[in-house]
């Protein structure tokens, strides 16, 4: 007895997702897309901070390096009223908005407004002085050491 291909007795086997499925696969994807960009989005500030403290410190080593190549004295400022700092005779630097800085002079204490100048020496020495470097949540200082001339990140 042969079934044509239309007999209710022939069992058609189904293949492929029902709805259902695909609707919770769906939503899964969205729920793990959406919890990554609360994670990356929450680090944003954080590698920003570290990028503006790196670049600080990345400039003050290029002041001590332009003095010693040169053979001239270079000066470092950080201007905290303009929020911007770099070196003498050249664009300024501007900060993020939601960063901070100020000095410690080793004789006139903390600085929280005006210029503030490191001085590099020819023969690559420079004042001492910590420069803070601060935000909401984080804070990071730059320590020059008049001594052995080295800029240390704490």
């Amino acid at each position: 007895m042969s079934t044509s291909f239309f007999s209710p007795s022939r069992r058609i086997n189904k293949s492929g997702f029902m709805l259902i499925e695909l609707i919770i696969v769906l939503f899964l994807i969205v729920l793990i897309i959406g919890l990554s960009t609360v994670f990356f989005a929450n680090s944003l500030p954080s590698n920003k901070f570290n990028a503006v403290v790196r670049d600080i410190a990345t400039n003050i080593r290029y002041a001590k390096t332009v003095a010693k190549i040169k053979g001239e004295n270079q000066i470092f400022y950080i201007d905290i009223d303009a929020r911007q700092y770099g070196l003498d005779n050249t664009i300024p630097k501007k900060l993020p908005s939601n960063i901070n800085f100020k000095a410690v002079d080793p004789f006139a204490g903390e600085i929280h407004k005006g210029r503030y100048e490191i001085l590099f020496y020819s023969s690559g020495g420079l004042e001492g002085g910590t420069i803070i470097v601060f935000d909401n949540k984080r804070t990071a200082s730059i320590y020059l050491d008049p001594v052995v001339g080295s800029i240390v990140l704490k």
